[in-house]
Parts: C-alpha cells; sequence; structure tokens
C-alpha cells in the first residue's frame, strides 16, 4: 500500500507562530539550501512526493522549483502568502490563488496544480467556502483538514479518510447527488482508538512523539487505508533560526528539530509513499 509524502514548501519564517513576532525586513530566505537535504534524501530513496508551494517561495526561487518538478515530484498549492483562510474572505483567497497560478505558470510552464492545503489546516467550516472557490477554479483535492480539535485547529468527528465533505457541514461527507463540483477531500493522518484520535501526520508530532509509537500507529492505520505524512524544510534544516517565542509557541515549534530527517529516513524504510495524487488514483477515488 502507498502512503500519501507531503512536504510543506515554505520558508523558516512562514509558520503562524513565528509570523507575528518578525518585521518584514527580517525575511531573509534560506529555503533553497533547507530544501536540499529533502531532495537528496527522497532521490536516495526513489520515492516521489507532494510539495505544497507557497507561492512567495516559487517567485523567489524559481530554479528550486524547476528543480523539484524536473525531478518528477507532484506541485500543488499552499497559498501565495502563508496567510490562513481565518485571515481572508472569499474574494482576497481568490485574489491570492489567482496569483498564485499566474506565478506557478511563470516559473514552471506546463505544471498541473490540482491540489491544495490551507497554511496551519486553516480549513474548518468558518472557512468551507474555501472549497467552493477551489473548486471553480479547477483544483480537485484538498489536504487541510485536521480531523481532530486542537486549539489551534482541527475539525473534530469528521472522517479519518478521503471524502467528499457536504456543502453544509464539512465533517460530513457528502451523501448521493452529483459530486462534480465537490472537493475531494484527503485528511491530515490520526489513529482512532476506543474513540481517541492521536495525530501521527508528521510535523510537530513526528518530532514529539516516540518514534516506536508513530511507527505503530501508522501501521495500524495501513491496515485499513493509506495514510498522509508532511514535513517542512526548515524543519530538516540544522541551520533554521529560532527566534524568541513565548515558551509554549517555541516548543512547539522548535522542539527535536533534529530527529526530522532520521526519523523521516524511518519513515521511507519502513512504508511505500507516494504523491497525494498518485494515492488517491491507487484508491481508485480520482474520478476527473
Amino acid at each position: 500500500m502507498r502512503n500519501a509524502l507531503t512536504i510543506d514548501l515554505e520558508d523558516w519564517y512562514h509558520p503562524e507562530l513565528v509570523r507575528p513576532h518578525l518585521s518584514h525586513n527580517e525575511h531573509k530566505a534560506q529555503i533553497e539550501v533547507s530544501t536540499q537535504a529533502l531532495l537528496s534524501l527522497l532521490r536516495s530513496r526513489s520515492v516521489k512526493a507532494t510539495f505544497f508551494v507557497v507561492g512567495e517561495v516559487a517567485k523567489r526561487s524559481p530554479q528550486l522549483l524547476r528543480s523539484i518538478a524536473d525531478e518528477g515530484h507532484e506541485l500543488a498549492c499552499h497559498g501565495m502568502s502563508h496567510r490562513t483562510l481565518w485571515e481572508m474572505t472569499p474574494e482576497q483567497f481568490r485574489s491570492e490563488l489567482d496569483e498564485f497560478a499566474i506565478v506557478m505558470n511563470t516559473t514552471v510552464p506546463g505544471a498541473e496544480v490540482l491540489g491544495f492545503r490551507a497554511p496551519t489546516f486553516s480549513l474548518d467550516n468558518r472557512t468551507r467556502w474555501a472549497l467552493t472557490v477551489l473548486a471553480s477554479l479547477g483544483y480537485h483535492y484538498d489536504s487541510s483538514v485536521f480531523p481532530l480539535k486542537t486549539p489551534l485547529y482541527g475539525v473534530g468527528g469528521c472522517p479519518l479518510g478521503p471524502y467528499r465533505p457536504s456543502p453544509d457541514d464539512i465533517a460530513v461527507a457528502s451523501r448521493g447527488g452529483d459530486e462534480s463540483g465537490t472537493l475531494l477531500e484527503f485528511p491530515m493522518s490520526v489513529w482512532s482508538w476506543a474513540g481517541l484520535r492521536l495525530p501521527v501526520c508528521g510535523g510537530f508530532y513526528l518530532r514529539a512523539l516516540p518514534l516506536r509509537l508513530v511507527l505503530f500507529c501508522l501501521r495500524q492505520i495501513n491496515r485499513q487505508r493509506p495514510f498522509v505524512i508532511y514535513v517542512h524544510p526548515w524543519e530538516a534544516y540544522c541551520g533554521t533560526p529560532r527566534i524568541s517565542l513565548p515558551l509554549l509557541q517555541r516548543w512547539v515549534t522548535y522542539y527535536n528539530l533534529q530527529a526530522v530527517m532520521p526519523r523521516l529516513t524511518a519513515l521511507l524504510d519502513a512504508f511505500s509513499f507516494a504523491p497525494m495524487r498518485t494515492v488517491l488514483q491507487d484508491m481508485g477515488k480520482w474520478n476527473t
């Protein structure tokens, strides 16, 4: 069974907990160097991934995008500016996606961008209008729903595997009728046991949880369906700047960064991975 490996291609200053503490002139890019270790690891294992790209990164580092595309990875959208959906109106979101399309068409002509992931998993019932906007612009799938309510994000009670959300409630799968205008949702992976849900989908959770527990949970998920993993280049790079943050935010952002590459390597050795679009095709979910 192949699982979805995804890279959120954002720089060290893009995360929600970091951005408010920096002025614009402090945004010194390091995305090109921080991404190289990930690309090298994927190359060594002959693994292809989906790169959810922040448009600002594509605009600033076009050669990096071309290299990623040339190596056969899927390109998808992570917004233009890494602003959350909570910060935007539908019109502002559409404008960002239009700008993103222009940048991508200029940077990687002919690249087919069909997937989207909202920064900070900011898709929930307050922002479900985003799915309508995405569908109207030709996107086919989304991977923004975090199926567990946390203090920062998440949607409690929604399906754990790929589904098509109801337009009235993102936590409910659409039932019957014409689904041609409905995006396919690939939610972030959590392990469910006795009514409890444990996130094991990457990012902070990959850094904070014991690796043996992560591997066990992912194997349990694979007994039923593919899972999705995400990492950020800044997590996998030893030179990522560490700014002064409140204690809890600092822990969430920087804890155990040195473990990301060894743990990702362990996952690549333990499981089979492919781009998200390919995994959806394997599951028979890709009907467009």
